[in-house]
């Protein structure tokens, strides 16, 4: 058992440590921002016109789509995972760089996950504005999800050949 989790010892490294960060940084807005706290003066400004915590809860995915539907979206992240666990071996996950693509995909979907089990809500508190424009507040593990993804398309595209040999 161990020597087959020692395979995966990057992406589960990752994974824990995206996860800790997630739920640290969530219980400090916790502590730190009343519930709800999205203009001013309660946010905390941190660039003038920039960039800004928040305290806010989504009960959707990205952008707020799919809003009041936190336990299909739980659903969603749980048979995720376990996708991720039985294709393993179809998605190489024995390679580094898919390890590091996976262990920042699976911290994130698990750190949101737990978000949505114990507050019925995902906490966001990083906001970012442009202008008049207000980027929806995101998280620690929602910037994983997007880095991971990000990583392993760019992986997909670098070495499409090895995509054809796989499906062979």
């Amino acid at each position: 058992m161990l020597a087959r989790l020692y395979h995966y010892r990057r992406l589960l490294l990752l994974a824990v440590v995206v996860f800790a960060l997630d739920q640290i940084t969530k219980v400090w807005i916790n502590h730190t921002l009343p519930f709800e706290t999205y203009f001013e003066p309660g946010r905390i400004t941190v660039i003038p016109a920039f960039f800004h915590l928040v305290h806010v809860g989504n009960t959707g995915a990205a952008w707020g789509m799919f809003a009041g539907k936190t336990a299909w979206l739980a659903a969603l992240a749980v048979v995720t995972l376990a996708g991720i666990y039985f294709f393993r071996h179809h998605l190489e996950l024995r390679r580094t760089v898919t390890q590091v693509c996976f262990g920042l995909l699976c911290g994130g979907i698990f750190g949101n996950l737990v978000d949505r089990i114990v507050h019925g809500h995902v906490i966001d508190f990083l906001l970012f504005t442009f202008g008049s424009y207000d980027f929806p507040a995101f998280n620690v593990a929602d910037s994983a999800i997007c880095v991971g993804v990000g990583l392993y398309l760019i992986q997909s595209f670098r070495e499409p050949q090895r995509a054809e040999i796989g499906s062979r």
